[in-house]
């Protein structure tokens, strides 16, 4: 499922950013890793290792900031996803992060992938605030599909048969402009709550290769795939495959990892 939609307010729709747990080991298997240059990004801007990866899930993000000799704590609402991080070898706390307890705890980054929607935009940059250091870093990012023409018209004319009542067909608009949304109100969310410098906006391209069956793995792990009848489901799997063969059983999609960053204002950092 490509992109979020713009009208909507995720961070009210809980049910829907707790559904990835249901199938960890797919999620996991499935969704697209970060640029490195992002996350080398994020380290260099920060003033220390220390993470705290806000909806860590799985542990994606969180694996590569470890590899790039961050230390990382997560935390996440949803008990089954936290486990199979545990499993992994992570530190999972579990909580909806605006109420969550530091317990007077602070980092140099928080970070968020693919997760920042489900968090109240101002509430959760001043919670953010609050544990982190002087100079530190909040860093929220997005990996959003970026299809090319062939692709897109491929995968949009599978939802106008298999969906057309659908009042949004993704694929048949630029991701980048429902995610352009998001952007903003992760922005925003910065500026109202008053403690850090002027967000910036950063974005990293990078494409990837998939078989049929990889991306067919994949798709049933967005949230928007809760939404969708296991029947319709099903169909959709099939009408995907298809278009796929039609294009010698793979392809490659583009993608930007979208970055929302700001540092906490020095006059503004506690302590």
């Amino acid at each position: 499922m490509p992109t979020i939609r713009p009208e909507r307010e995720p961070h009210r729709e809980r049910r829907m950013a707790e559904s990835f747990g249901s199938d960890p080991e797919r999620y996991d298997r499935a969704r697209p890793r970060y640029p490195e240059a992002m996350v080398e990004a994020i380290v260099a801007a920060a003033p220390g290792p220390d993470v705290l990866d806000v909806g860590i899930g799985t542990g994606i993000a969180a694996r590569q900031f470890q590899a790039a000799g961050c230390t990382v704590l997560g935390v996440d609402v949803d008990t089954r996803i936290a486990e199979f991080a545990r499993r992994g070898g992570l530190e999972v706390e579990v909580a909806p992060f605006e109420a969550w307890d530091p317990a007077g705890r602070t980092f140099d980054a928080v970070v968020a992938g693919q997760t920042w929607h489900w968090i109240d935009p101002v509430a959760g940059a001043a919670k953010a605030a609050e544990v982190l250091r002087p100079g530190g870093r909040l860093a929220v990012f997005w990996n959003v599909f970026r299809p090319s023409p062939e692709v897109a018209e491929a995968f949009a004319g599978v939802y106008r048969r298999i969906l057309p009542d659908l009042p949004y067909n993704a694929w048949a608009a630029s991701s980048l402009d429902g995610y352009s949304a998001l952007s903003a109100k992760a922005a925003e969310g910065v500026r109202r709550a008053g403690a850090f410098d002027d967000p910036e906006q950063w974005r990293f391209d990078w494409q990837r290769s998939y078989t049929r069956d990889e991306w067919l793995d994949q798709l049933p792990t967005s949230g928007e795939a809760a939404r969708i009848p296991p029947a319709a489901m099903e169909e959709l799997l099939a009408g995907f495959g298809a278009a796929i063969d039609t294009m010698g059983g793979a392809f490659t999609m583009r993608y930007a990892a979208v970055v929302v960053t700001a540092a906490l204002s020095r006059t503004d950092a506690p302590g």
